[in-house]
């Protein structure tokens, strides 16, 4: 159990650290001035990758294939973020990375909701 544990605990910091070199800010720096926005879309996020981490260790006897089954589906989850934030610029004007810089939690929580709902979907796929 310790080292499941582990195991997931440091791939799901990995995951997290990935994926903050694709926003347009420095989440940490954001999350130190005060940005709720910006705190209330990572710790979605965060929900979003350990849900995942835990659907995929449940689901699975070998620990290598649970962490490769997480690992392909955060790259799933962020092509997916991707595709439907595109959308939402294109169609309706809404750039959800700028948005939750500025500190608007609106457009934290539809961006954070992307993470909650495809991991939700990836989840019942595992």
């Amino acid at each position: 159990m310790f080292v499941w544990t582990g195991a997931g605990a440091i791939l799901l910091s990995v995951l997290m650290w990935v994926d903050s070199l694709f926003t347009k800010y420095n989440d940490l720096t954001e999350m130190k001035k005060g940005n709720v926005a910006v705190t209330t879309r990572f710790v979605m996020k965060l929900f979003a990758q350990g849900f995942i981490l835990s659907q995929s260790i449940t689901k699975s006897n070998d620990l290598w294939e649970a962490l490769l089954a997480s690992v392909v589906s955060f790259v799933i989850l962020f092509l997916l973020e991707w595709v439907v934030e595109k959308i939402l610029q294109a169609v309706a004007g809404l750039n959800l990375d700028e948005g939750t810089k500025q500190g608007k939690v609106a457009y934290a929580l539809l961006a954070g909701s992307f993470h909650v709902v495809g991991a939700l979907i990836i989840g019942a796929c595992l």
